[in-house]
Formats: structure tokens, C-alpha cells, sequence
């Protein structure tokens, strides 16, 4: 015997809707900005964050492609076009030649940081502003609650282990 699904009621429903907006239309507003002002993506704007943030600014592929949340074919694609641009370069890694290591260049680094300031200004419009400093440890909360449900193995950044 199935059970009757748990339907969503009106408070829940609402709350959805508004986070299925933010989830379908954030993404674009982050991704306008920063073509507008930097002449690249979101998403190559998180490829070359994520290896600045890096030792030697190097990672390997795909670690890299799980930090910015992306397959590899996706982020071989990007990464070609980031050496093409001077920004990224690719080499196997002298530990373990099954794996390739992406470098953010020099130049690439001067772009990260010519490009971090507008794009942190975008975050704190679209996603700070608007909340209460309340609102946003509740939201803080809310995602790292979410993300251990759909991503239980993957550690959740945290200031402080939440109740």
C-alpha cells in the first residue's frame, strides 16, 4: 500500500517558490555582472577563485571541477578557454601522471583580483543587502541544514556547529 505523499501546504509552498526563484534567477544576475564588468562567467570566475584560493594557486582537475561544481567535460571546456586568455594553464601532475593540474597564472591571479571586488559588491546587493544580519545566520543555517541532506559526505563550511 503506497502512503498519500506529504503535499507541501500554503506557508511551505510559498517558501519554495521563493527559493526556487532565487535558485533559477541568482545564478543569471551573478553571471550578467560579472560578463558586464569583467568579461567572464560565473562559472570561470569560480574556477579561477577556486585555484587562487589554492596552494601554488594549482589543483588538480578534478578537484577543481568539484569545487566549482562542475563536470569535468564542463570545466576541460572552460579551462581551455582561460588559456587561451592567458588566465589558467594545464600540466600533468608530477605525482601521479593520471591526473592533470590546473595553474592560475600570474595573469589569471590579476584578473581574480581585479574582478573579486565587483563581483563580492553583486553578492552583498542581490544576497546581503536585502536581509537582516538575523536573516542572514538564519540563512547560513538553512543552507548548511540543506546541503548535509543533499550533499551528506561533503563537508559544509561552518563558523559553528549548528543545533
Amino acid at each position: 500500500m503506497e502512503s498519500e505523499p506529504r503535499w507541501l501546504d500554503a506557508d511551505e509552498q510559498e517558501t519554495w517558490m521563493a527559493l526556487a526563484g532565487v535558485l533559477m534567477r541568482l545564478p543569471g544576475a551573478l553571471d550578467a555582472q560579472l560578463q558586464r564588468d569583467a568579461g567572464v562567467t560565473h562559472f570561470e570566475y569560480l574556477v579561477m577563485s577556486g585555484l587562487s584560493m589554492q596552494p601554488e594557486h594549482t589543483m588538480r582537475m578534478s578537484e577543481l571541477a568539484a569545487v566549482a561544481e562542475g563536470s569535468l567535460p564542463r570545466l576541460s571546456q572552460v579551462v581551455s578557454r582561460l588559456e587561451k586568455r592567458g588566465w589558467v594553464r594545464r600540466t600533468p601532475d608530477p605525482a601521479d601522471g593520471r591526473y592533470t593540474l590546473a595553474i592560475l597564472t600570474d595573469e589569471g591571479w590579476d584578473k581574480v583580483v581585479a574582478t573579486a571586488p565587483g563581483h563580492v559588491e553583486a553578492v552583498r546587493q542581490f544576497v546581503f543587502d536585502p536581509l537582516t544580519k538575523a536573516q542572514q545566520r538564519q540563512l547560513g543555517e538553512a543552507g548548511r541544514r540543506i546541503m548535509r541532506v543533499i550533499a551528506p559526505s561533503e563537508p559544509c563550511p561552518s563558523r559553528k556547529a549548528d543545533s
